[in-house]
């Protein structure tokens, strides 16, 4: 699975559920049903953001006698991302809970290292300079890992707030 977003939609009970919901009427119904959708992915959230903080990236490091220095940016690559990490929740014609990295809110060289991260290979120009090439080794793969662990309990929190909503409308 690649780093981009994990959904839990379209399934025919959340999109029966929506239709009810909109026949109800009911904003408070459907705010309360939005909010508990939304509190489920939260921990998956808060886990990815903690993930990719936390991944190790390493370099084979510089030769003997090769100059290097400080980073010419002054941004954190692992908090950058971690604050791009999204959730959303719809409750209208395709009801259901998404988690995603913005790539909107990453800057523009940065767009794609989620995924490199995720992919355990990182290479990038030294300090921009396009004819040296540098590369780096992230492990585990922080996006897979964590959804496959939160994936079984979100469900089963989805089908859960499905129920008790249902049983509210009817």
């Amino acid at each position: 699975m690649a780093v981009g977003n994990v959904q839990i939609t379209g399934t025919g009970q959340l999109i029966d559920l929506s239709r009810r919901l909109r026949a109800a009427g009911g904003p408070r119904l459907r705010n309360n049903f939005a909010r508990r959708i939304r509190r489920a992915a939260e921990p998956m959230h808060a886990d990815l953001q903690s993930a990719i903080r936390n991944v190790n990236i390493t370099s084979p490091g510089r030769g003997q006698g090769k100059r290097g220095g400080p980073s010419p940016t002054t941004r954190p690559l692992r908090a950058t991302i971690a604050e791009a990490i999204r959730i959303s929740v719809r409750t209208g014609a395709n009801p259901g809970a998404r988690v995603w990295v913005d790539k909107s809110l990453l800057p523009s060289d940065l767009r794609s290292m989620a995924s490199a991260i995720n992919e355990g290979r990182i290479r990038h120009p030294v300090y921009g300079n396009r004819r040296r090439w540098a590369t780096q080794w992230a492990s585990p793969p922080w996006w897979d890992t964590t959804v496959r662990r939160h994936t079984p309990r979100m469900r089963a929190e989805v089908e859960r707030v499905l129920g008790d909503v249902r049983r509210t409308i009817t």
